[in-house]
């Protein structure tokens, strides 16, 4: 894995939806780096490349209510174990789940294994509500994938809040989450 800085040379063999991540950061003039890998499809697969990126790769879970009418995307760190009770109270919603894949689909454009914030600037009716856990916030450098799980991005965690979430119309909650066994 080779650290590169900005997006591909070239688009080819790349998912337009890939492309519109790149386009999106070079809009809002935000520097970031590069690395290609094999499809990480878990957070234990992330370990290396969280390693090489030298930033980590929060773990994004998407949630619903048990209606599947109210949907969230969650940014919590990789290790934070997840309770779906403790951010049920949190946000005042009862019984979240983690939402079907068509809805990441449907939504954020995004397959199973390659859900990321990035997604959001393709949720142009705004169906997904944005909760990020506090913890995610105190690193300087965030990782996260270009909506396809082959490639990771590092980027200043203030440029995500300031330039890249803005642009993308989402206004995030950000929640306490302790965790625990």
């Amino acid at each position: 894995m080779k650290l590169e800085n900005g997006r591909p040379a070239t688009n080819e063999g790349r998912l337009d939806k890939e492309i519109r991540c790149y386009d999106l950061l070079d809009s809002l003039g935000v520097d970031y780096q590069r690395i290609d890998h094999e499809a990480a499809m878990t957070m234990e697969a992330c370990a290396a490349i969280d390693e090489a990126l030298g930033a980590t790769i929060c773990k994004n879970l998407m949630l619903c209510n048990r209606q599947c009418t109210v949907f969230y995307l969650l940014l919590t760190p990789g290790e934070k174990v997840f309770k779906t009770s403790e951010l049920s109270k949190k946000i005042g919603s009862s019984r979240l789940s983690f939402a079907k894949g068509e809805y990441m689909e449907e939504f954020l454009d995004i397959t199973p294994g390659s859900l990321s914030i990035l997604g959001l600037m393709n949720d142009k009716d705004m169906k997904v509500n944005l909760l990020i856990d506090e913890d995610v916030l105190k690193g300087e450098y965030i990782g996260m994938h270009p909506c396809i799980n082959t490639s990771s991005l590092k980027l200043k965690t203030a440029d995500l809040v300031e330039k890249v979430i803005p642009a993308m119309g989402h206004q995030p909650t950000i929640v306490t989450l302790v965790g625990g066994e």
